[in-house]
């Protein structure tokens, strides 16, 4: 009998504690919207109300994301007061309810009730979707990216008649001048500039020319003239922009000698530029993935060091791994499949290595512009010329980046290793500084060695130094636009609302999955691998540890997962950035290439999908749930064989006798 009544006790606290726990639930369920009020420039007060307006009286803690700040603020009968560090004339304010997501973007309007003006949150997408969509269609990337522009201004200032015009105007006076005057987007130019013409000076000394005959003897086919490219991409592994620059550009000639299609070249450039760049120990991008998972450890309390946990997430770097290996295989085993194959089919067959379509006006200055790069003597075609200026440009990188991020204490601590020490240089160095002195130094060397050989005078060598500059000003146009609308996304919060739709309570051996497609989606929206971190890295990884510590996970348990997480952010961005027209490593890969910019991402847009595919469905989740990393890869690795087995095409066909038009 006390057994009985015992058990009816306990069954009447637990039916007690569910019936609270279900008012509890369903009063955070009603919350179907904010309602926002300006008390002043930077004071808000937030309500909590149903879909009619009215208020439901929530009480207690609520995790918000305002302006892209996750924060818990309390709320008393429905209502909560917060304030900005200063002025935002857009507030984004989303959060995460029960099993449905609030967000909402609201603008400053003194005139508008509550002294602000309510949007609907999708309209963050749009610029970046419009500039898409625009780029595929019409194939005219930079009037895709003004079109983008425009549209986030008109969202931006008001979406009125005015707007309309204030937009157009703030495309020029405010988002490019904005992104002309930032430091490091004025060094990528610079650097860009001098490598493009320290391309054009070895290309008329006959360096190049050298080259192409010293490749030659290894380049003796299709195949090993992909193979060197590919190789040649996996050795520049210090900076994406220099691997892109360079390796395109010198491998160019070469690859339309056995008739290659630049479509595959630019394909090879671009997923040999990122992958290499991301996991690679020593890189400009170890920097700041270090310091984001430094925060978040610091934050979490793990004890693990931030470069053991970079190292520990290598074993999941399932995308960029198998990136290299895709191409690998799809060379080796001499086969393409999609828009890819039907390049390559052309290339092969008519000696069209590009697919450009130029009327008679437009071919004429594009021969007379190839003219230009030409060797004004080929008889003195040595390829030194060119491998000096190139490796100066490689090793004054390196060196430039040791210089700048030497410190004596950390060389000074022998509790930490050479290579560790190595890798903490590069991370404090300032990478931007040591790419302008690398490309500064090959642009004098080669003007050196061109001038003191006589190849040509002075005047004449500036000429082409002047030419090279002219070469790249389309890439700078695009790149600058580009900017421009990342800025325009930023102050929409596109990224923040793309998060927001993705979060909620899931099992924690589902968090990779997500995290890669969410880091996907975000970079291909904005183009930006490195934003896409600097946003995911503090969301995801706290999200990972708490699901997990709330799933009763133990802590062995949970860093597997965690290590997930650190890696696939990072994949994810590099495969959105591999398939944004929009990207800048995007349209950098086109233009070293020679390759049209939409052909470009056309072409490797099936090729990134088939990787990020494999690498997420199969392999995160095989990891996820406990299977040895290196049987993983082993597991990619033959799927993909066995995809390319399968839909691949040989490229096999008789070349014509004609010359290879460049």
């Amino acid at each position: 009998m006390r057994l009985l009544q015992t058990l009816l006790s306990l069954a009447l606290l637990m039916l007690l504690s569910f019936q609270t726990m279900a008012q509890e639930d369903s009063t955070e369920l009603a919350i179907e919207e904010f309602r926002l009020q300006a008390v002043n420039d930077t004071a808000f007060t937030l309500r909590t109300t149903n879909e009619a307006g009215n208020l439901v009286k929530y009480s207690g803690p609520l995790p918000v994301r305002i302006n892209g700040n996750l924060q818990e603020i309390s709320f008393t009968e429905g209502e909560a007061r917060f304030s900005l560090p200063q002025k935002a004339n857009l507030i984004q304010v989303s959060a995460n309810v029960g099993t449905h997501t609030i967000a909402r973007l609201y603008r400053l309007d003194a005139e508008a009730e509550h002294g602000v003006r309510r949007f609907p949150m999708w309209l963050s997408i749009l610029p970046p979707l419009i500039a898409i969509i625009l780029a595929l269609i019409f194939r005219e990337v930079l009037l895709a990216l003004f079109a983008g522009i425009w549209v986030g201004g008109f969202v931006i200032y008001g979406m009125s008649v005015k707007a309309f015009f204030t937009g157009l105007l703030a495309v020029a006076d405010t988002y490019l001048v904005s992104a002309m005057t930032d430091t490091d987007h004025i060094a990528v130019i610079l650097f860009s500039m001098l490598i493009g013409g320290m391309v054009a000076i070895i290309s008329k000394n006959g360096g190049m020319a050298g080259v192409v005959n010293k490749l030659s003897l290894y380049a003796r086919s299709a195949r090993s003239s992909q193979l060197v490219t590919w190789v040649l991409g996996i050795a520049i592994f210090f900076d994406d922009y220099a691997n892109t620059l360079i390796v395109g550009n010198t491998m160019r000639p070469v690859t339309d000698k056995h008739r290659i299609s630049r479509e595959k070249l630019a394909y090879i450039v671009d997923s040999t530029a990122a992958p290499v760049a991301a996991i690679a120990f020593v890189t400009t991008w170890v920097g700041a993935e270090l310091g984001y998972i430094k925060d978040a450890a610091t934050t979490l309390g793990i004890e693990e060091g931030a470069y053991s946990l970079f190292f520990h997430s290598l074993e999941y770097a399932y995308y960029p791994v198998l990136t290299l290996v895709f191409m690998l295989m799809l060379i080796w085993m001499n086969r393409d499949y999609g828009l890819m194959h039907k390049a390559e089919e052309r290339a092969r067959t008519t000696g069209a290595v590009s697919n450009h379509r130029p009327d008679s006006r437009s071919e004429a200055r594009q021969q007379q512009e190839m003219a230009e790069f030409e060797a004004i003597d080929p008889e003195r075609s040595r390829a030194f010329n060119a491998l000096i200026p190139v490796l100066v440009v490689i090793f004054g990188t390196v060196i430039g980046l040791l210089y700048t991020g030497y410190n004596p204490d950390t060389w000074a601590d022998q509790s930490i290793g050479f290579f560790r020490k190595l890798s903490m240089t590069i991370g404090d160095s300032n990478s931007y500084t040591a790419l302008i002195w690398a490309s500064l130094s090959g642009v004098v060397v080669a003007i050196a060695l061109t001038v003191s050989q006589r190849i040509m005078s002075l005047y004449e060598t500036m000429e082409s130094l002047v030419t090279g500059f002219k070469t790249m000003l389309p890439a700078m146009l695009i790149l600058v636009l580009a900017w421009s609308l990342a800025q325009v996304t930023k102050e929409l919060y596109t990224a923040e609302y793309l998060t927001s739709l993705f979060s909620g309570n899931v099992s924690p051996r589902w968090l990779p999955e997500i995290t890669f497609f969410l880091a996907a989606i975000i970079a291909f929206s904005t183009g930006s691998s490195w934003g896409t971190m600097a946003i995911l890295y503090p969301l995801m990884l706290p999200a990972a540890w708490y699901v997990s510590q709330q799933h009763g996970m133990s802590v062995e348990e949970t860093m597997p997962i965690m290590y997930n997480v650190i890696s696939v952010v990072l994949a994810g961005a590099v495969f959105g950035d591999h398939c944004s027209p929009i990207s800048d490593t995007t349209i950098l890969s086109s233009l070293a290439s020679g390759c049209n910019h939409i052909d470009h991402v056309k072409t490797q847009l099936p090729y990134a999908v088939t990787v990020a595919l494999v690498a997420n469905l199969v392999c995160t989740s095989l990891s996820s749930w406990g299977v040895h990393w290196f049987l993983v890869y082993i597991i990619g690795a033959v799927i993909l064989w066995g995809i390319i087995k399968l839909f691949g095409k040989k490229n096999e066909y008789e070349p014509i006798p004609a010359e290879v038009p460049v």
